[in-house]
């Protein structure tokens, strides 16, 4: 392997976002390390990606040893780590707040919020540990970061804390060297938007079909914010679909 070789963690992998990012990474010439709990659908990414340019890592980001495990396999195998994309994320059912079990709140919590901050962590052990000291993380926050979709509690309150989050994360990695930025996305074309082609609810109560934008615009802003060299930051950044309701949502 190359001195020059970067080595990337993108979380969540096995589809949409994460594998579009990690494919995109690959063919910029980074190892990725495909991180996400369905080894399969890992192994499918993989083959989209630049032969030998991936490490697949079945990792549960909500479970503090799985993502010890994820990051002390990067530590052994690459002996640095130059990116991490904190991309996995789930949200729960689109239901009346007052009818979500505690069970559907505290595992939206677990994956979108602590999983991104348990990576952290690791990612911060590594980093600040390594020569040359330093690396950048990607915080995955959605447009709901900054205006709630109807009944998404769950989904919106983390990906708020997510933002701050990347702002604590950016200020405690400066003495390390480690730069954090977020990338803000709305309606990219993935499974976990497909409801759009046929009517999401709005916020005055009526149904709409929502226009998407192509999941690989969104990494290639991805691969963008990874290739700025240390000394260069973006602490946040909207992609989204052009025609999608967003500014006047509410």
């Amino acid at each position: 392997m190359s001195e020059n070789t970067k080595i990337a963690i993108v979380t969540g992998a096995g589809s949409g976002i994460g594998k579009a990012s990690a494919c995109a990474l690959s063919k910029d010439g980074w190892k990725v390390v495909l991180a996400g709990r369905r080894e399969q659908t890992l192994i499918e990414t993989s083959k989209e990606c630049d032969k030998d340019s991936t490490l697949v890592v079945s990792t549960d980001v909500s479970d503090p040893k799985s993502v010890k495990s994820l990051f002390g396999k990067v530590r052994d195998t690459y002996g640095r780590l130059d990116l991490l994309f904190n991309n996995a994320g789930i949200s729960a059912p689109s239901k009346p707040l007052e009818e979500l079990t505690i069970e559907e709140w505290h595992q939206v919590v677990e994956i979108n919020l602590t999983g991104s901050f348990l990576c952290i962590q690791e990612a911060f052990r590594l980093m600040k540990n390594q020569n040359p000291m330093g690396g950048r993380i990607i915080n995955n926050g959605s447009i709901s970061a900054h205006i709630p979709r109807p009944l998404s509690a769950p989904y919106t309150a983390t990906k708020h804390a997510v933002t701050g989050l990347t702002k604590s994360t950016s200020l405690d990695g400066r003495q390390y060297n480690i730069a954090c930025g977020q990338i803000d996305i709305g309606n990219a074309d993935s499974e976990m938007t497909k409801k759009m082609e046929t009517g999401v609810l709005q916020p005055d109560g009526s149904m709409a079909i929502e226009p998407r934008m192509d999941v690989n615009d969104v990494a290639r802003a991805v691969v963008y914010m990874a290739s700025l060299p240390l000394d260069a930051n973006v602490p946040s950044l909207t992609v989204m679909a052009n025609k999608m309701p967003y500014a006047g949502r509410g």
